[in-house]
């Protein structure tokens, strides 16, 4: 799924006169960011594996055979496409929105996307899945570290990252109409290093944004925004690597 940029309708607000009170606000700002993440992320869990646990669930968006999802219902391919339209949604109404309305879009957007995330339990091995969860959040950790931490600009190559995001949007249309096993396998190693450059890229960009936001209403906004940009980093990267790691079930 694409991350749009959620942030431009917010105005860059004065100086920082206190950089003491700046830095431990920036901290809070950052741990209540991960908090959101990591909420969103357990909520997602709970929903894929409860549809995955729960065949009368699964058949509201899923058709199953055999413990195995052969097909969508109408619900299915609306839960799986939703989440874009309520980013695009989203992403021309942040300013207007209200704290509790992006909240609820947030909690949405991570409810229904379990039901997407659903589908690699089926698929995969539990096992390969926790493995691969586990790989995900280590390398997230580290590249949202650096991205935390260093002190170089990383504006171009997130420039650069959003091309290579729409490339492999475009070859995944393509690769759909007409299937190839070398073009999903370049998809997903493209998938796999953007994704990972992004996760680096929006930490960053948090901190730039917490910067303008500072002292202001709307920090809890970029808050939840910025958690939403670094939750689907993560979602994104794990679903590519799964396609590396994951063992099929027989």
């Amino acid at each position: 799924m694409s991350n749009p940029n959620l942030f431009g309708a917010f105005n860059r607000a004065g100086s920082v006169a206190d950089q003491a009170a700046y830095d431990v606000g920036l901290r809070q700002h950052m741990l209540r960011v991960y908090n959101y993440m990591a909420s969103g992320l357990a909520l997602s869990g709970i929903v894929a594996y409860g549809l995955f646990a729960s065949p009368e669930l699964a058949s509201i968006f899923f058709q199953v055979q055999a413990g195995r999802v052969v097909g969508l219902n109408l619900l299915g391919w609306i839960a799986i496409f939703a989440p874009l339209g309520l980013l695009l949604l989203t992403s021309f109404r942040a300013a207007q929105m209200s704290v509790g309305a992006v909240q609820a879009v947030y909690w949405a957007v991570t409810a229904l996307m379990g039901v997407s995330l659903s589908l690699l339990l089926f698929r995969y091995t539990g096992a390969s899945v926790a493995r691969t969860f586990f790989v995900t959040a280590a390398a997230f950790g580290a590249l949202s570290l650096y991205g935390y931490t260093t002190k170089r600009d990383l504006t171009a190559v997130g420039k650069f990252l959003f091309m290579g995001l729409i490339g492999i949007i475009l070859a995944g249309l393509v690769n759909m109409i007409w299937p190839s096993g070398t073009m999903s396998f370049i998809i997903s190693v493209a998938g796999v290093l953007i994704f990972s450059g992004l996760i680096a890229y929006d930490t960053q960009k948090i901190k730039e944004q917490y910067a303008e936001a500072w002292g202001r209403e709307v920090a809890e906004k970029v808050a939840i925004f910025g958690a939403l940009s670094l939750y689907l980093d993560f979602v994104n990267l794990f679903q590519f690597l799964m396609m590396f790691m994951g063992q099929d079930r027989e």
